[in-house]
């Protein structure tokens, strides 16, 4: 579940009817807004933009069902460093660490957040990670967002790191969130299952792809009606970017507090959307033995629930 820049790997786009005749470059630098239409004026230049497989010039005019590929060059990854944050470690031993993440920190290094995220605490506590995530993402296994508070598991060792990951495709590991969504759920509980890909008018938003999108589903239980307001339990069965964000925002139920999926306004100081992963479940890759771990929700969630409870 990346979430690194779109700049880290080949992204393909279809053209759709609001890009029929506009310039190739200026649809790029729209369609990337962290990248100038200068840069990609180049990249075009440079033979590394196609367009239904061709070479173009940055003045083609793109026409309805274009296929446009990019290939991006890789970005320079700059020394990750060790850093003396402390860490919430929920359970540790010579293969796996489980860190109570909390709101704010990001996961790992991406463009812009290289320095005061998860995995630079880890460098500095862990005398080892594995490395099959690369020097950017050394022992993570998932991430979760930087507003998302919660339990991420990292590896120490590669082995670890195969195992785990092995759950995570086969969705055997547990994975279960507490969120605070806006409105009042209709049904008790229910399945959101819609395939989720990168929005293709917001390339730094996720949404409901049916076409092009990958296979998601969240369960969802409701713990407590507030009227306005509902507190929720979401169990994942997969692990897209975004995805109880995107899925309750489909069904008008945004999480509290998200300023991408849904307002974002609200009485509350949330700070982001209202999710915490309090539970991870998974069989250890050295004893084999299932192992299950729960974090209490943050004190700024507490505080939310006991506002809406006294009302």
């Amino acid at each position: 579940m990346s979430d690194l820049s779109p700049a880290s790997a080949r992204e393909m786009l279809l053209a759709d009817a609001d890009a029929i005749d506009l310039r190739l470059d200026l649809w790029l630098s729209e369609a990337f807004p962290e990248k100038s239409r200068s840069f990609f004026q180049k990249l075009i230049r440079d033979g590394r933009v196609t367009v239904n497989d061709l070479p173009v010039k940055p003045s083609y005019l793109l026409r309805e069902e274009d296929r446009v590929e990019v290939d991006f060059p890789e970005p320079a990854v700059p020394e990750i460093l060790p850093e003396n944050i402390p860490l919430s470690i929920v359970y540790e031993d010579d293969d796996v660490i489980l860190v109570n993440k909390p709101k704010g920190m990001v996961v790992h290094p991406a463009p812009g957040h290289f320095s005061g995220t998860l995995v630079n605490a880890l460098l500095f506590h862990c005398k080892d990670l594995s490395g099959i995530n690369g020097v950017l993402r050394p022992g993570i296994v998932h991430r979760i967002d930087r507003d998302t508070t919660g339990i991420v598991i990292a590896c120490k060792n590669d082995r670890a790191h195969q195992i785990i990951s092995e759950q995570l495709s086969a969705h055997t590991i547990s994975r279960r969130y507490h969120a605070i969504v806006c409105g009042n759920l209709k049904d008790d509980e229910g399945t959101v299952d819609l395939p989720i890909g990168r929005d293709p008018k917001d390339r730094k938003k996720m949404g409901i792809d049916p076409k092009n999108g990958k296979n998601a589903v969240t369960h969802f239980r409701v713990l407590e009606r507030f009227g306005d307001y509902t507190s929720v339990e979401c169990r994942l069965e997969t692990g897209r970017t975004h995805q109880i964000r995107v899925h309750m925002a489909h069904i008008r139920h945004p999480l509290l507090g998200d300023a991408v999926y849904g307002s974002g306004k609200s009485r509350f100081q949330t700070e982001g959307q209202c999710l915490n992963a309090y539970l991870l479940g998974f069989t250890h890759p050295g004893s084999g033995e299932y192992m299950e771990f729960q974090v209490p929700d943050p004190p700024y969630y507490e505080k939310i629930l006991k506002s809406l409870r006294s009302r």
